[in-house]
């Protein structure tokens, strides 16, 4: 999916995969995150949603949850993680990590609700009344006072399938009343999920149909009262995408692939962040006219073309690729010709990480043709203890 653009746009990063595969620093089923890509489009995307007002809250679940890179976007000047579920609000406050958002594709579950209001989060989304009771009374042992942010959905909204859930926008004149009545928690911004998505046939990011809910539940928080909200608008944030939340009323964006250069927008277009990682693997063998190298990083919207096959970026060809089907183990995937066993093997397309199996590993110091390996990490943000050299 992206394979052109990384070779194009950050040649040095396929140069330190070959690299790295041939030294043996890496093995087969990882992915290169470069630190300098990361954080340079980080300075970019936070230098544009300076100029639109908007805060960014960074989402590194889909490379891996990883705590090295989020301790750099914090360094950058993001507010903190919005962290996808209450798996990564533990790897977050273990490291030492603020957390600006979470909730919002899972609730918190009861038995975690202590730790993570004592973490201080600075917004909680929430889909259900009794969630905020939960969420009450853990802000009052924890002597704060926790903001929430309410997810809308309502009838004419686009929800993706497991990720259900949010109040219709007729409930919220009430909610709002009952949640004034609470003592540890308020209402601190609404939130719609996506509020924007790619449009291939615009070949732009666009409002989803979701806003409408975002629409009326502004203007019933008004008529209560309610006007210094934070209007989330996360799904696609990017430098391309910022000036549109601003136009939309947003306040608050959370970029993930944007920060990797890595959202179908930067497919189609070319866009001021760069592709900042690449998917290293190795052939395992051939068989009958096709040969298959190491999987184990698939997910199954990669939109997976195109594998880099060779010893170095200059003798390196260019191949057709697929994966399993989704209702198989990804052990293998087929390249359409016969290749060199034990040759490297080089994707670039959309991931989740932490859907994964594989090795994510920090190299700094690639924009300089000094690459260093900052440190191997687990799919879901552990440092790797396994050795092999």
């Amino acid at each position: 999916m992206f394979l052109d653009k990384v070779i194009r746009n950050n040649p040095e990063l396929v140069k330190c995969a070959f690299r790295f595969h041939k030294e043996g620093v890496i093995l087969p089923d990882t992915y290169i995150m470069d630190l300098d890509a990361i954080t340079d489009n980080a300075i970019k995307m936070k230098e544009e949603a300076d100029r639109n007002g908007i805060e960014l809250y960074f989402m590194l679940k889909q490379i891996g949850r990883n705590p090295l890179i989020a301790a750099r976007l914090m360094d950058v000047g993001f507010k903190g993680a919005v962290v996808v579920d209450y798996k990564e609000a533990l790897k977050m406050i273990e490291n030492d990590i603020h957390i600006a958002n979470v909730g919002h594709l899972e609730q918190i579950p009861k038995a975690l609700m202590d730790v993570i209001i004592k973490a201080r989060p600075d917004y909680v989304t929430v889909y259900s009344y009794e969630k905020i009771l939960e969420i009450n009374e853990a802000a009052r042992k924890a002597d704060t006072i926790q903001k929430l942010l309410i997810r809308l959905s309502d009838d004419d909204s686009e929800l993706y399938s497991g990720q259900v859930g949010g109040f219709h926008t007729k409930e919220l004149k009430e909610l709002i009343v009952k949640v004034n009545k609470l003592s540890n928690v308020k209402i601190g911004g609404l939130t719609v999920f996506p509020a924007l998505l790619y449009c291939a046939d615009k070949k732009a990011i666009c409002e989803t149909a979701n806003m409408k809910a975002m629409e009326r539940g502004i203007a019933i928080a008004r008529e209560c009262g309610l006007n210094d909200l934070n209007i989330n608008l996360p799904s696609a944030t990017c430098c391309a995408s910022i000036p549109l939340i601003r136009k939309l009323g947003g306040t608050s964006g959370e970029p993930g692939h944007g920060l990797t250069g890595t959202t179908p927008l930067h497919k189609d277009r070319e866009q001021i962040e760069r592709p900042a990682y690449v998917y290293v693997s190795e052939i395992s063998h051939n068989f009958d006219g096709k040969s298959y190298c190491y999987g184990g990083g698939h997910y199954r919207r990669s939109h997976m073309e195109n594998v880099l096959v060779g010893n170095d970026l200059d003798n390196a060809r260019i191949l057709k690729i697929k994966a399993p089907t989704d209702e198989s183990i990804d052990y293998h995937f087929e390249i359409e010709e016969p290749c060199g066993v034990s040759q490297c093997a080089i994707m670039a397309f959309r991931t989740q990480i932490f859907t994964t199996r594989s090795h994510v590993a920090v190299v700094e110091g690639i924009s300089r043709n000094e690459p260093e390996l900052l440190g191997i990490y687990t799919a879901l943000g552990d440092p790797l203890n396994e050795k092999w050299q």
